[in-house]
């Protein structure tokens, strides 16, 4: 029997977590005003008209709130994503939900390019069709405040917790791969980067130690293999058309290949946050890979199947197709973005220096490589 007690500092929230976290939060009605203006932007009646529906809609459904699966189908699934996906994308799509079983429990291993709606997303995609919905690892730099804390814990997050000495890191990585490996044996779901930062270039790499953690605490209960075959691992990729974050992410990288390093300011993360959830990501696909049944001896073999499952299942745009032509300077793909208006998307980057203007138009681009082979995981 899984021993949440163990675990209750990094778990999201039990029942009377959930109802403490929802009483801080009604008494702060103003912080949830705050999240739908910082929602929902544009000035105008109408704006806040919606502005007032979205905040009167949570703040009315608090007191059902009694658990984080009631708040990821009240808030997440019922307001939030449907809001996001109204107000800033063209479409969602999803595909590879017949290689789940509604009565599974599994390791989702997803490719990182947005904070907090890669797993939103996904979670949206198993809600609407009829599967359980997961648990999700965040970074504990994320938690800025109690109140963005609440709104994790009261959405499934499990914390990890990065900023510890060396020798307490290693202990709370062995704790949390106990947590993962127990939890899904108990039934619940977890999704988890393929990497512990956003992918800033385009290229969807699986880091093995993302793996390798998940046997720490499991070596004196079988092989490696019995471990992975335990976590029921299944790929997951997500493809936004566009990157509300594609500036930002290449004037970071850029400054970290001229200065050597790049230290984030305060609330940078964020205005990551705001940034994905506000600005526009045109169409958006989720394709859920199939489970990793086969015998893997080490987590290089791992990694190297959930990269070849992502390359394979992420949906490639126009934009991506043009950006490879141009970056490589052919017209092979001219046919699948003839109905792009490539002017107008070079000139939104026309105020970049050459190296920032570059490196967004190979973080387009590089999804076409690695479908191509031409870039491989590591």
């Amino acid at each position: 029997m899984f021993d949440y007690e163990s675990f209750k500092d990094i778990a999201p929230y039990d029942q009377k977590g959930s109802e403490e976290a929802v009483k801080r939060i009604q008494q702060h009605p103003e912080y949830i005003n705050m999240f739908a203006k910082a929602l929902i932007k544009g000035n105008g009646i109408l704006v806040q008209t919606a502005r007032k529906a979205f905040a009167a809609y949570i703040m009315g459904k608090l007191n059902k709130i009694h658990s984080y699966t009631d708040f990821q189908e009240i808030v997440t699934c019922g307001m939030f994503i449907p809001t996001v996906l109204k107000n800033t994308s063209k479409s969602f799509t999803v595909s590879g939900t017949e290689n789940l079983k509604k009565d599974g429990s599994y390791l989702f291993v997803s490719n990182h390019r947005d904070i907090i709606l890669d797993c939103a997303l996904m979670d949206y995609a198993l809600f609407k069709n009829g599967f359980p919905m997961c648990e999700m690892c965040i970074g504990d730099n994320l938690l800025s405040n109690q109140f963005i804390e609440d709104l994790f814990k009261l959405d499934g997050a499990i914390i990890v917790r990065r900023s510890l000495p060396m020798k307490e890191k290693y202990l709370e990585t062995i704790r949390l791969s106990q947590y993962m490996v127990e939890r899904i044996g108990s039934g619940k779901s977890i999704w988890v980067a393929q990497k512990s930062g956003r992918s800033k270039d385009g290229i969807d790499v699986t880091h093995p130690a993302i793996v390798k953690m998940l046997h720490l605490s499991q070596r004196q209960n079988g092989s490696y293999a019995d471990t992975i075959r335990r976590c029921h691992i299944v790929p997951v990729a997500i493809s936004y058309e566009f990157d509300p974050n594609d500036i930002s992410k290449a004037r970071e990288e850029i400054h970290t290949l001229r200065e050597g390093s790049y230290e984030k300011k305060r609330f940078e993360d964020m205005a990551s946050m705001l940034r994905g959830v506000r600005k526009q990501k045109g169409r958006i696909h989720l394709s859920f890979g199939k489970e990793l049944t086969e015998e893997y001896n080490d987590a290089n073999e791992v990694a190297r199947e959930i990269d070849r499952q992502i390359y394979e299942n992420y949906k490639l745009w126009p934009v991506n197709y043009f950006c490879f032509d141009y970056a490589e300077k052919r017209s092979d793909n001219a046919d699948k973005y003839k109905d792009f208006d490539t002017q107008a998307f070079l000139d939104k980057y026309a105020h970049l220096d050459e190296d920032k203007r570059m490196f967004v138009i190979n973080s387009y681009a590089n999804p076409v490589r690695t479908h191509l082979g031409i870039i491989k995981s590591e």
